[in-house]
């Protein structure tokens, strides 16, 4: 149950008034509130417009990538199933974790344990491949994120904005990757309905879905960062003790320390995870080396790599729209989550080009824009999501088929 006093921490969302004639009544079980079952039935048929829109977009992208690979008679199953970081996962599914720390080899203790275990375990049950099955898997829950997504955007602003939101989720540059055997999907999941639980003040919920997000990637430290400090903003702001509050902000930060203190003692170092990660070249440096490689890409190189530019334009945008999202007031989770978010991407000295595809699961800075979308004239809105679905296509084709290196 949430809490009598509504939080000042979390921003009023006032709705419009539903015509009686357009009511439905819900289906009521025996103590006169409807049965779960019901109540799921009907959320998702609330949902429906936008997960078919979120379909079509993914599934067009997928038809593209096809066309293009049997071009260049190349398998789209390997290449969504078993490319770059899939196969770390997928070794991990097979093997567990390196017991030990070796400075001259990479080390796939970089890598949280969410996604492969799910991989080995659902894998365990089912025929097929574990290939197939953490394929299947990222498929299926991309559509439990475009759900989540469309929640909050439903929550804050209506039933359109939260449509607009999902499809421009689907139709982001590196979307791809929602239908490859990476973590994106599950930590998108995670990550919308822990903030749409904060919005809906269940603290309990949001603290234990971002303990879940902590142990699918390193950026879930963003997450459990905005779901304690909200809880707690909160619990300051009302002025009474909750222990509902309290129990979310204590339980948010559990699965990133809890899997970095897991490491720390399985390499018997306590910097044990950032001595893994410094193998991998990824240091935060506060941002030097983001800056460096924006200007050797934007000034210096005479043809900079059209991936790389791509990266360099999603990385300023984001910086743009978080602006946007403050001008806009947005409720202080989200920003907090971005705001973090971004600290960790841009702020992180190592490889440069998967930046983009670290900022998926950064959903709510994509509200300014469908908030226009939805203000703007039918034909508008039309060729707007039309043109980010076909530059979506393309370059998620692009990137897999043409870029030589990872996304």
């Amino acid at each position: 149950m949430p809490p009598t006093a509504p939080s000042a921490a979390i921003t009023p969302v006032r709705r419009r008034p539903v015509p009686a004639a357009r009511r439905r009544p819900a289906p009521h079980g025996a103590g006169g509130r409807p049965p779960a079952r019901g109540r799921a039935r009907t959320a998702l048929r609330y949902a429906a417009p936008a997960l078919l829109g979120y379909l079509a977009v993914r599934l067009f992208g997928v038809l593209v990538l096809a066309k293009w690979a049997h071009v260049r008679h190349h398998g789209i199953w390997p290449t969504l199933a078993t490319s770059w970081d899939s196969n770390w996962y997928l070794g991990i599914a097979d093997h567990g974790y390196e017991h030990a720390l070796h400075t001259d080899q990479l080390n796939n203790l970089a890598f949280f344990p969410l996604y492969p275990l799910l991989v080995k375990a659902v894998a365990g049950v089912t025929p097929g491949s574990r290939a197939t099955v953490g394929l299947l898997l990222a498929i299926g829950l991309s559509l439990v994120a475009a759900w989540g997504v469309f929640a909050v955007g439903d929550r804050l602003h209506g039933r359109r904005v939260g449509a607009l939101l999902t499809v421009l989720w689907g139709a982001l540059p590196v979307a791809v990757v929602q239908w490859m055997g990476y973590t994106e999907s599950l930590f998108t999941a995670l990550t919308a309905w822990a903030l749409h639980c904060v919005l809906t003040r269940r603290w309990v919920w949001a603290g234990t879905l971002a303990a879940l997000a902590g142990l699918t990637r390193p950026t879930g430290i963003a997450l459990a960062a905005a779901v304690s400090l909200t809880a707690l903003t909160a619990l300051v702001r009302t002025r009474r003790f909750d222990r509902r509050l309290v129990l979310g902000a204590l339980l948010a930060p559990l699965g990133w320390c809890g899997y970095v203190a897991w490491v720390a003692a399985r390499v018997g170092r306590w910097d044990g995870y950032f001595a893994v990660q410094k193998l991998w070249d990824n240091q935060w440096d506060g941002g030097i080396g983001t800056l460096r490689d924006m200007r050797a890409i934007l000034v210096y190189a005479n043809r900079p790599p059209l991936f790389l530019v791509l990266v360099t334009l999603v990385l300023i945008l984001s910086g743009a729209l978080y602006v946007l999202s403050l001008a806009d007031r947005q409720p202080l989770v989200l920003l907090l989550f971005t705001g973090a978010l971004l600290l960790v991407v841009l702020g992180s000295g190592g490889v440069y080009f998967p930046r983009a595809r670290f900022l998926v699961p950064g959903f709510p800075l994509l509200l300014p824009v469908a908030l226009a979308l939805a203000r703007a004239r039918r034909p508008v809105a039309v060729l707007g999501l039309g043109a980010a679905a076909l530059s979506s296509a393309w370059l998620g084709a692009y990137m897999l088929l043409v870029w030589p290196g990872p996304p």
